[in-house]
C-alpha cells in the first residue's frame, strides 16, 4: 500500500521560513518523480516542485524559484521542501504527490501524479 505522509506545514510571519517532509513508503522509491503542490481556497491546485528520485533533477515553478528548494533524503524515502522568505500568497494546503515515471517537461500537471499525500497546512502571515 502506498503511503505519502507529509509534516512541517505551521503558521509563519512573512520572510519566516518552513520546512515541509513527505514520507514515502509502499513503493519504488527510486524510480519514480515526487511532486509538492499547493492548493488555496478558491484556486486550483498549483504544481510548486518536483524531484525524479532516481536522477535527483528538481523543477521549481518560477513563483517560488530562488524561495523553495526542494530535495530528498534517499536512505529515509523522504522529500523536503525548503521554503524561506515565504510571503502571505504561499498561504495554502500543500501535498505531496508521486507518480510511476521520472519527472518531465510536464512535472507540474496533477493529473499524471497517481499517489497523493493528505495535505499540510501552511498559513503566512503578514
Amino acid at each position: 500500500q502506498v503511503q505519502l505522509v507529509e509534516s512541517g506545514g505551521g503558521s509563519v510571519q512573512a520572510g519566516g521560513s518552513l520546512r515541509l517532509s513527505c514520507a514515502a513508503s509502499g513503493y519504488t522509491y527510486n524510480s519514480n518523480c515526487v511532486g509538492w503542490f499547493r492548493q488555496a481556497p478558491g484556486k486550483e491546485r498549483e504544481g510548486v516542485a518536483a524531484i525524479s528520485t532516481f536522477t535527483s533533477s528538481t523543477y521549481h515553478t518560477d513563483s517560488v524559484k530562488g524561495r523553495f528548494t526542494i530535495s530528498q533524503d534517499n536512505a529515509k524515502n523522504t522529500v523536503y521542501l525548503q521554503m524561506n522568505s515565504l510571503k502571505p500568497e504561499d498561504t495554502a494546503m500543500y501535498y505531496c504527490a508521486a507518480q510511476a515515471f521520472r519527472c518531465g517537461a510536464r512535472w507540474y500537471a496533477a493529473y499524471d501524479y497517481n499517489y497523493w499525500g493528505q495535505g499540510t497546512q501552511v498559513t503566512v502571515s503578514s
